[in-house]
């Protein structure tokens, strides 16, 4: 081997060498930067005619398992969707109150059966006639107020839904950026790992909006495609997804014939394309899980108010003075909301005597309630006829003695009326108001325990990507000191060529 050829060999090794320390050094200093990935940098030898010619440095790359990195993006956006449905579902749970303390709608209907059992102990004291009412409006408080927060917390379904359109459009236009930008460096030869990091940061943050899958293309580029099969568009600058603004009340609806805006992709409806993630998560609870419990709510209020109408006492009316009819379908009935402008009837808050003698008269059937006449003015003080029919039937199974009341409706719900119940078999208002309570609070703990599975998940997966990808700088350290202690040998070299070339000029002088 020449000198020349030494020292070329030398150079090169030097080269290698610092751009390897300056990749060490890199990573240290990125160890806690989000997507930040471990770098690789290896040399080939070169040789021509079987001779070593030096090393050459190959392109920086990095060492991540797609597969690992692919099921931590979906666990992510499972845990994103469940952590939106224990917001939402949280709420409502607050505002049913306390199935223990009794103060939750079962518990708050049995109190008001048992109001009515004591007046009609004694029909003309005015204490217990203000205690039913009392009880009547602490009932249609709970209704009201569980009523609110289904409403707001689809409402809030929905802004979520227009807030992440926005974010994934955001998302999308970065990752073409970094498509165009990756296909750039890698035409020029230049290595891409930095930019893949980045790229890969952004597609966690739309795999949490929208469960989708990751194509790679052998020229850099990737292709989103959600679940399905709808691909995402990736073009710089555009926001192809959209949706409108609305105030979501209890009958809007989003489809043929309703009022609620959908997810438009390039002017196309794709709302019930959307899986996974949050705006999956938001899609079903906006339009099927919120509107559903609002409709089992409303049956709740619109049956309480139609069994005590139909023995002669409207306790309960809307504040228009309408008792729904809950025979009729529940779509485009005045049931709908009725849970949310439910009130005690003013007419018996102003003499709460009705509560004894009746507010109308029933004509009675073979198939509904008996015959009914109220107490009239300065009838017996004792009067507890209403009284036996509201304890008898309206907290009871029966209409009238082997009459079964209108059962609670299990289909035909929501104000589309697609909607279906699992609250069947129910024939008592406290049964009723019981089940309702616990099915609707446990959607949330059910919710709680799929974002803790969810999490755990990710997390479990996110260990395995930093065991594999992650930086160790203790490693990297150590790594450091091994590349400086070859630096230190390849300078000797140098030097040595340098004194021979010193000696072999002085020679020749």
């Amino acid at each position: 081997m020449t000198l020349d050829l030494a020292l070329s060999v030398a150079t090169s090794g030097l080269r290698l060498l610092d751009r390897q320390m300056a990749r060490a050094a890199d990573d240290i200093a990125n160890a806690g930067t989000a997507g930040h990935t471990r770098k690789i940098l290896e040399g080939n030898a070169l040789t021509v005619a079987g001779n070593g010619q030096g090393v050459r440095a190959n392109i920086v790359t990095r060492d991540v398992d797609l597969a690992v990195q692919a099921a931590q993006q979906r666990a992510g956006g499972d845990a994103a969707a469940a952590g939106l449905r224990v917001r939402l579902l949280g709420g409502i749970e607050a505002a049913h109150g306390s199935p223990e303390a009794g103060d939750s709608l079962g518990g708050l209907i049995s109190d008001l059966q048992s109001s009515f059992i004591e007046l009609r102990e004694a029909p003309a004291d005015p204490v217990r006639r203000s205690a039913v009412v009392t009880a009547a409006e602490t009932v249609a408080d709970r209704l009201n107020g569980v009523s609110d927060a289904i409403g707001a917390a689809r409402q809030t379904a929905h802004d979520t839904l227009r807030a992440e359109v926005t974010a994934l459009n955001t998302g999308l236009s970065e990752v073409a950026r970094l498509n165009t930008e990756i296909k750039r460096e890698i035409a020029a030869g230049r290595s891409t790992a930095a930019l893949e990091d980045e790229r890969d940061l952004v597609i966690g943050g739309i795999a949490q909006s929208i469960d989708l899958s990751v194509i790679r293309a052998s020229s850099g580029e990737v292709t989103l495609v959600a679940r399905g099969g709808m691909v995402l568009p990736l073009v710089q600058g555009s926001t192809p997804f959209s949706i409108a603004d609305a105030t979501v009340g209890a009958q809007a609806f989003h489809g043929t014939g309703g009022t609620l805006p959908g997810v438009m992709l390039n002017g196309r409806d794709v709302t019930r394309q959307l899986a996974g993630g949050r705006m999956g998560a938001a899609v079903e609870l906006r339009d099927a899980t919120l509107p559903r419990l609002q409709a089992e709510l409303d049956l709740a209020a619109s049956q309480l108010a139609s069994r005590l109408d139909a023995q002669g006492l409207t306790l309960f009316t809307d504040t228009a003075g309408t008792v729904p009819d809950p025979t009729q379908p529940y779509a485009g009935s005045a049931m709908i909301g009725f849970a949310g402008t439910i009130r005690v009837n003013a007419a018996v808050v102003a003499d709460p005597a009705l509560l004894r003698d009746g507010t109308h008269t029933v004509v009675g059937s073979p198939t509904g309630p008996g015959d009914f006449t109220p107490n009239p003015a300065g009838g017996p003080s004792g009067f507890s006829t209403l009284l036996d029919r509201v304890l008898d039937f309206s907290f009871g199974a029966q209409q009238a003695e082997g009459v079964p009341q209108t059962g609670f409706a299990t289909g035909g719900l929501g104000p589309d009326g697609t909607l279906t119940s699992p609250l069947s078999g129910l024939g008592t208002l406290a049964q009723y108001g019981a089940a309702l309570v616990a099915e609707q609070t446990g959607l949330r703990a059910a919710a709680s325990g799929a974002a803790e599975r969810a999490g755990s998940l990710q997390q479990m997966l996110s260990e395995r990507i930093n065991e594999r990808s992650g930086v160790d700088v203790d490693a990297e350290v150590a790594a450091m000191v091994q590349l400086q202690t070859a630096y230190g040998v390849n300078a000797r070299v140098i030097s040595t060529i340098q004194a021979m070339w010193d000696a072999l000029f002085a020679a020749v002088r």
